[in-house]
């Protein structure tokens, strides 16, 4: 990373600079003096104000900074509070930066334009930082340079407006299959989250944006962290065929039609947004709407990531699709049902429904998120454009979730006997509405390698089994009755499944002890319940392997 490498990202009007990596050396070096981190942030202001900022709260916090003159206290009232301060204070929290530095890398700006002794954020500029994600490995400290939110500077978002560390990009991070790969691909990378994350397991990462914008918040990010990014100096060179990193402007698979990844993440513009009344494409969100009616550019990644997908690859995203009702009055659509029109053949899919909101609901989220209240009138257009599109294609509601993507190692056939398909070669579809043990994405790889011992073998009967750690039972019978007329076996962990459980399913899990092999067991379940036709063996079969399949029950040893 040097001035002749800067790139075409390094200096795009209204967004940061970051054409000096010496200059942002010096910033990072100053942050992390005054502990301008996520864990000095919350020993700042204390528990409750620190959980409410991540709230987009503030109050709590300006209470708690209240006669607090640190220099910490000055730099989270700026990039965070986004409350003028003193130019000279700022000098003091920054001394090796210094107040004309970070104006002139668009980070602050005069407070009414001319005067410099009192200045204001002119972007969010926030710690952000993960626990190690490998064993043995080191927590990891970061700061992200993102557009104000609506919190912070009062009024409707720009068009243009680069979200920053928002839930949607928490909880794919969250949901990532963490595995060590050759290459990834950010596809919609915004200010960069989950670059950053990509950075510590993949050879080589592209990132992709819609929005020069973005990727200049991306680069900018990239530069000041590049350190704990373990980025070297030529990392960001568009020049270097061996750059870890390529910042590429496009629209979806555009700029990296005919390459292959290992592992796709994308956080795309799901947002299912109705054109308004004399509305054109310059009136969008760009963060978040895809320029398509309806789920369509769900739709389109979900059809076309395969394409770009490595032999064994990964694509992981977030989307939301709609719930649209047939003709006919009453005619409730299944939510799996636009979907499963998605999945190409071939392809291994998981789609886990975690919400589903009505058109009203839906329509009142989006316009908060954007500052849309605040005018009535534009309020009540908005909203009833909102619902006139929905009612347009019979839309009851609207779902969101995750899906994973996976291109086989080498094309299968489909088989005849459903039980005994390997995962995904038919989309699979959860609805998942608990909360789930975070982060989810190891959870995720567990199953993805339990569907590939299960799809190694075929039939299980030889193998033998024992009941997860996490796992425990529960029975619920009437007073007085003699048997229980419900047995649930609920999991501890992961995804945090409840299963309903027949009365040979239960024995066999209670007989899994991993001494005696599967087929042992069918057999003298058989024998005990005097069922000794074919079908009661290959449902109990069945059943039992979607009990590995879902991690109740684990191969022994």
């Amino acid at each position: 990373m040097t001035d002749s490498a800067a790139g075409p990202f390094s200096t795009v009007p209204g967004a940061p600079r970051s054409d000096d990596p010496a200059l942002l050396a010096f910033l990072a070096a100053d942050l992390a003096a005054l502990d301008y981190t996520v864990d000095g942030v919350a020993r700042l202001l204390g528990g409750e104000a620190h959980q409410a900022l991540g709230r987009d709260q503030v109050v709590p916090a300006q209470l708690a900074l209240q006669g607090c003159s640190e220099p910490l206290a000055t730099v989270v009232r700026l990039w965070l509070l986004a409350e003028p301060v003193a130019a000279s204070a700022l000098a003091d929290a920054l001394p090796a930066t210094g107040t004309e530095a970070l104006a002139w890398l668009g980070l602050v700006e005069p407070v009414d334009g001319t005067s410099p002794a009192l200045l204001r954020a002119a972007v969010d500029l926030r710690p952000y930082g993960w626990p190690a994600e490998t064993p043995g490995g080191a927590d990891t400290d970061l700061w992200v340079a993102s557009d104000l939110g609506a919190h912070q500077r009062p009024g409707v978002l720009r068009h243009d407006h680069v979200l920053g560390i928002g839930q949607a990009s928490l909880t794919l991070a969250q949901a990532t299959i963490r595995k060590g790969v050759g290459r990834a691909l950010d596809l919609g990378t915004g200010c960069g989250i989950q670059l950053f994350h990509l950075l510590h397991h993949a050879g080589s990462v592209v990132a992709t944006d819609i929005s020069v914008r973005a990727l200049a918040f991306t680069r900018f990010n990239l530069v000041l962290n590049a350190a704990a990014l373990g980025l070297a100096p030529d990392d960001l060179d568009p020049a270097n065929r061996d750059a870890r990193v390529s910042l590429r402007l496009g629209s979806l698979l555009e700029p990296v039609a005919g390459e292959a990844f290992d592992l796709v993440v994308s956080n795309p513009p799901f947002v299912i947004t109705p054109r308004h009344r004399g509305e054109d494409a310059g009136d969008q969100f760009t963060y978040r709407d895809g320029g398509l009616p309806g789920d369509a550019i769900v739709e389109t990644l979900v059809r076309g990531l395969p394409a770009v997908l490595a032999p064994g690859g990964i694509a992981q995203m977030l989307g939301n699709w709609e719930v649209v009702d047939g003709p006919d009055a009453g005619a409730r659509a299944p939510w799996t049902a636009r979907p499963a029109e998605w999945v190409a053949d071939g392809v291994q899919a998981w789609f886990i429904q975690r919400e589903q909101l009505s058109p009203g609901a839906y329509a009142e989220t989006w316009l908060q998120d954007a500052s849309q209240g605040r005018d009535r009138k534009a309020y009540a257009d908005s909203y009833a454009d909102y619902l006139l599109d929905f009612a347009s294609r019979n839309v009851s509601g609207v779902g969101f979730g995750y899906i994973l993507l996976r291109r086989p190692e080498e094309p299968r056939d489909r088989d005849a006997a459903g039980d005994m398909e390997p995962f995904g070669t038919s989309a699979r579809f959860e609805e998942i509405l608990h909360p789930l043990e975070q982060p989810v994405g190891p959870h995720l790889a567990a199953a993805l390698d339990r569907e590939a011992w299960l799809d190694a073998r075929g039939s299980i009967l030889g193998e033998h089994l024992v009941v997860a750690g996490d796992v425990t039972e529960e029975r619920h019978q009437k007073p007085g009755a003699e048997h229980p007329g419900v047995i649930l076996l609920r999991q501890g962990a992961g995804l945090r499944r409840t299963n309903l459980l027949s009365t040979e399913l239960a024995g066999f899990v209670s007989a899994s002890d991993g001494e005696l092999a599967v087929g042992q067991l069918i057999g003298a379940l058989a024998a005990l319940l005097e069922r000794p036709d074919a079908a009661f063996a290959e449902g109990l079969h069945s059943d039992v392997r979607n009990l590995v399949r879902d991690g109740f029950l684990l191969p022994a040893g």
